[in-house]
């Protein structure tokens, strides 16, 4: 049974937190899409055009693009500097019914609904996924839970990691995570490594010393079957860090890798600290340089820019359940 505890409506959709197996809480996200052609600029998809802010009033119909977030942990034990989590508290991984029961909570708020052509649902809110194995056993069902609310549409999970130092079975896990977009999924999936600067030291701080070095990360991508269907992500929130094309082709194959570039999202961990991309909601001037640094290296580049309005709605990860708690300063 899903107890939803409480639904924030935010401009996308809805935040929702619900009530975990072992009693504490979760948040779940469940939005629509503004559309490519709205907040993307992606110039080995055709879209060109340079993104100069986005409007929050037009949202494709679910029918056409369905996008439920779900965490994987209660809390977050990575301290990343930019995020807000660690104030909900340690990262205790969520069960099988946890993230079954997220994905369907998020579906029962439209029974209107009935098929969508497609259903990304991303293991991307709290906590770090390839800390959680059950996270690949609750992929594994996706497709008999999603049929019940939406026929046979099409789903496409995705997981986003930080790449965590102290995880001695990382490889491991990405190798049945690929062993699932590649074969399970028939393509249908994708895998986001989250590294935010081709800087060590940068990375080091950021991360509070918990992500791999690059050199590591390296290691692992090459190990990491050829993607079927859509590349494997490297991820840049930009914020002053450095991204350079060069080195980052020399430690990952562009033909395996492709980059996403987003703006810092504005937590108040980011707020506090002066994490910010100056104008990165309102003009694409900020992702210029990294993106023609990306695309000179090899690599097809596609920057995303949300609206200015979803960070504002507690859009980001651990804000719905800390609006309703008195936290202290960060660490």
């Amino acid at each position: 049974m899903t107890t939803i505890l409480k639904n924030i409506v935010v401009p996308t959709g809805n935040i929702l937190i619900v009530q975990g197996e072992n009693g504490r809480e979760l948040e779940c996200l469940s939005i629509g899409d503004y559309g490519k052609h709205a907040n993307i600029k992606a110039d080995f998809l055709g879209l060109s055009d340079e993104i100069n802010g986005v409007k929050a009033d037009t949202i494709m119909p679910l029918t056409e693009k369905w996008v439920i977030t779900i965490s994987t942990q209660y809390g977050c034990s990575m301290r990343c500097k930019f995020c807000d989590v660690p104030k909900v508290g340690p990262g205790y991984n969520a069960t099988k019914h946890d993230l079954l029961m997220q994905v369907e909570a998020a579906l029962s708020l439209h029974p209107e609904i009935t098929e969508t052509k497609r259903l990304n649902i991303h293991y991307a809110r709290m906590g770090e996924p390839t800390f959680n194995w059950e996270v690949l056993h609750a992929t594994r069902e996706l497709k008999n839970l999603v049929s019940l609310y939406l026929g046979d549409s099409l789903i496409h999970p995705v997981i986003s990691t930080m790449m965590p130092e102290y995880n001695g079975y990382l490889l491991s896990y990405l190798l049945e995570w690929c062993e699932l977009k590649n074969v399970v999924f028939n393509g249908d999936a994708g895998l986001q490594l989250s590294i935010n600067s081709t800087n060590d030291k940068e990375r080091e701080d950021m991360f509070s010393g918990n992500t791999k070095s690059l050199s590591k990360i390296s290691d692992i991508a090459d190990k990491l079957p050829d993607p079927v269907g859509r590349k494997y992500a490297l991820n840049f929130a930009l914020c002053g860090y450095e991204v350079d094309g060069e080195k980052l082709a020399s430690l990952f194959d562009p033909n395996k890798f492709m980059c996403k570039i987003t703006p810092m999202h504005e937590t108040s961990a980011c707020k506090e600290r002066g994490l910010i991309t100056a104008d990165g909601y309102n003009y694409y001037y900020p992702y210029r340089e990294a993106e023609e640094s990306l695309k000179a290296a090899g690599f097809d580049t596609l920057v995303f820019i949300p609206s200015q309005e979803e960070d504002e709605s507690r859009i980001t990860c651990g804000n719905a359940i800390l609006s309703d708690k008195k936290c202290g300063k960060l660490w």
